[in-house]
């Protein structure tokens, strides 16, 4: 008798968003630098000014959850967005709000300009949707998440959708998991959650019991990637049940035929 596929017993899969199911760090990167090169800064090179934006990233970043821009961060990601572009100009020795304002709104609207929806994503929402339960978790601002959601045109896909802007908390923080489990009605084994980060997915979801596939993209690196590849699994830690290329890979294990 063949064994049964990894998943035929899931009754909800929970996606997250940005490289997951769209082009989030490339629409990024393309993004900032087609701003600065729309609002250009005298005297200031394009690349000086992304590198010195990546050295400012990872300390905004790390720093952000504990300072007061948390608070505003969740639902007005325009506002943060603006705020590190500022220190960035600050650190290179222009004091200019203003176009640090410019820079910011202009940059917000090429990088929604250039989010796409991964191939295999679109044939995976398609085939899944009316079969399973699905969900969205994804960490970021409210106003943000929901723009880049209908940008993609992707929440008829979604019976839940969770947001960290929404929740006032984000992955891996584990009332996140909690409160997806209370939405889809089931828990620990009953539900898959799909994610490419490592840290952010795949080891809360493990933590509380689902099951758990990784996808693996090329471009899923930060434009504040000191390393320049994608996240890597540490010596120790939860192995995912499944680490996959293609998103595809997962309908074979869910036992869903794929509509022609």
């Amino acid at each position: 008798m063949s064994p049964l596929p990894k998943f035929v017993e899931v009754k909800a899969v929970y996606f997250d968003l940005d490289d997951t199911l769209c082009t989030y760090w490339d629409a990024a990167k393309a993004g900032l630098r087609a701003a600065i090169e729309a609002v250009p800064v005298s005297g200031l090179t394009t690349e000086t000014f992304l590198a010195e934006w990546a050295v400012q990233f990872r300390r905004f970043a790390h720093e952000l959850k504990t300072s007061h821009w948390y608070e505003i961060y969740l639902t007005q990601g325009g506002v943060t967005r603006v705020q590190l572009i500022n220190e960035t100009l600050q650190s290179l020795g222009i004091n200019d709000p203003e176009l640090a304002w410019r820079i910011g709104d202009e940059y917000g609207r090429q990088r929604d300009e250039r989010l796409v929806l991964f191939e295999d994503a679109k044939v995976v929402l398609r085939a899944l949707h009316g079969h399973l339960p699905l969900g969205l978790i994804t960490n970021g601002p409210a106003d943000v998440q929901r723009q880049e959601i209908e940008t993609l045109q992707i929440e008829g896909f979604f019976d839940h959708v969770l947001i960290e802007g929404e929740l006032g908390v984000g992955k891996p923080h584990p009332l996140v998991m909690r409160r997806a489990e209370e939405s889809a009605g089931c828990s620990g084994r009953d539900i898959l959650f799909v994610g490419n980060s490592y840290h952010h997915d795949i080891v809360p979801a493990a933590e509380v019991g689902w099951r758990t596939a990784w996808i693996r993209r090329p471009s899923d690196v930060a434009p504040s990637s000191q390393t320049g590849k994608p996240e890597a699994k540490p010596d120790h830690g939860p192995d995912p049940d499944m680490t996959v290329a293609d998103l595809r890979e997962i309908l074979s294990e869910l036992t869903i035929t794929v509509p022609s």
